[in-house]
């Protein structure tokens, strides 16, 4: 199997922390400068082991191998969370750009490449999975027209201007040339360091819905307005998240979590009782049939809320991605090179967060491969993994990909 550099890939990760240095994490926002920097040494890195490399019109890069033999793709993403970890989404990007200079040196393998994508804005600043849904053909012109960051609240046009992206070709990938795509990540979660475990063998990836439900009252006087008489639409929404950490345990699965993001109340002051309270809403479960029964369970429990009164309660769909199933294929293969090196230390184990990997599943046989993280910290600047697990790890996903490819 082809063997990877630990050590370089350690090196190559620690270079990209560089690149937008937050604390001990980064703040690498998508097209931002700091992105846009790693995308450029992304670039000089594919290209120096022979790969053409083009960076397209919504900021994806693809590193294309030459030759004509049997590949694989593996990628992921360099943008960061705002002010968050230095792991989630380069890791997979190293560990895929560390599998094509192994590939490429192994003999054994002559022949066989690894092309190296890493996807534009999968955390999500302007959208959800732009990138990847734009290299398999996914993302409209509308759809660009329409995003705009969510912090600075800049188009995404005007972002791909200014990083001197606009006008380029966006590019659709050619899943007929792949025997799959496999992602790497860090876990986000603790399960794998809890039972000592060194990889996790993904088996599904949630999907993800997202609604924003509403209540409408009266605003009014906080200090005149009986509390008989009051229809506040903030009590309404509180009322609301009672009722669903009531209902929703009974009726979840094993894995379901739900999530109140943000409340918002109108006029939002102390003094004055709200008129109108906006709640963002999300559900992830790897099950279709349970992401459906709860968002009945959802829409039922607001219709009682307005039938019952004073205030009258809405629910909007702002967002819902399909659950998708990883490659059994690909599954083996991480699990036979997990268990080549560290027998027993590997497990089976459902993504609960979402990834690039779900979108080319719609196109091709795809899997993915988790390390563990500390303390399940992610999306945070104190994110890690050790440096013994991020090596181990490259290992396996070199050798992964050789059983793949050697297939």
């Amino acid at each position: 199997m082809p063997k990877a550099d630990g050590q370089r890939v350690l090196r190559d990760l620690n270079h990209l922390r560089t690149m937008g240095a937050f604390k001990t994490g980064v703040h690498r926002p998508s097209l931002g400068k700091a992105h846009l920097d790693s995308l450029s040494w992304l670039k000089g890195e594919l290209e120096a082991i022979g790969h053409t490399v083009t960076i397209d019109g919504i900021g994806n890069v693809f590193g294309i191998a030459p030759g004509k033999g049997k590949r694989l793709l593996g990628g992921s993403h360099l943008e960061s969370q705002n002010e968050a970890g230095w792991l989630d989404g380069p890791l997979g990007v190293v560990y895929a750009l560390e599998a094509a200079r192994a590939v490429k040196a192994d003999p054994a393998l002559a022949g066989c490449a690894v092309d190296v994508a890493a996807w534009c804005d999968e955390e999500g600043h302007f959208g959800h999975f732009l990138g990847s849904r734009s290299g398999i053909g996914k993302l409209t012109e509308a759809d660009v027209d329409a995003a705009v960051d969510r912090t600075q609240g800049i188009s995404m046009r005007d972002a791909l201007a200014k990083a001197g992206l606009a006008g380029r070709p966006r590019v659709t990938v050619d899943a007929s040339r792949y025997v799959g795509y496999l992602e790497a990540h860090i876990e986000q979660g603790d399960w794998l360091e809890a039972n000592n475990l060194k990889i996790g063998v993904v088996t599904s990836i949630v999907g993800i819905c997202q609604f924003l439900v509403v209540f409408e009252g009266v605003q009014n006087h906080a200090g005149t307005t009986r509390m008989a008489i009051r229809k506040d639409a903030g009590l309404a929404c509180a009322k609301l998240c009672v009722a669903i950490d009531e209902l929703f345990p009974k009726v979840c699965g094993p894995r379901t979590v739900w999530t109140t993001g943000r409340i918002t109340l109108e006029p939002g002051a102390p003094s004055i009782i709200p008129g109108r309270a906006e709640m963002l809403f999300q559900i992830r479960d790897d099950q279709p049939a349970m992401l459906a029964k709860l968002e009945a369970a959802l829409r039922d429990l607001v219709a009682e809320a307005s039938k019952a009164g004073p205030c009258r309660g809405t629910v909007e769909v702002l967002r819902k991605s399909t659950p998708a199933i990883m490659d059994q294929r690909f599954q083996a293969a991480v699990e036979a090179a997990a268990e080549a090196r560290a027998p027993g230390c590997h497990t089976r184990i459902p993504s609960g967060a979402g990834h690039d990997a779900q979108v080319l599943s719609e196109v091709m046989p795809s899997g993915m491969m988790f390390v563990p993280s500390i303390g399940g910290i992610s999306h945070h600047w104190t994110e890690n993994t050790s440096d013994a697990d991020i090596a181990f790890g490259a290992e396996v996903y070199a050798d992964a990909v050789g059983r793949l490819l050697a297939g």
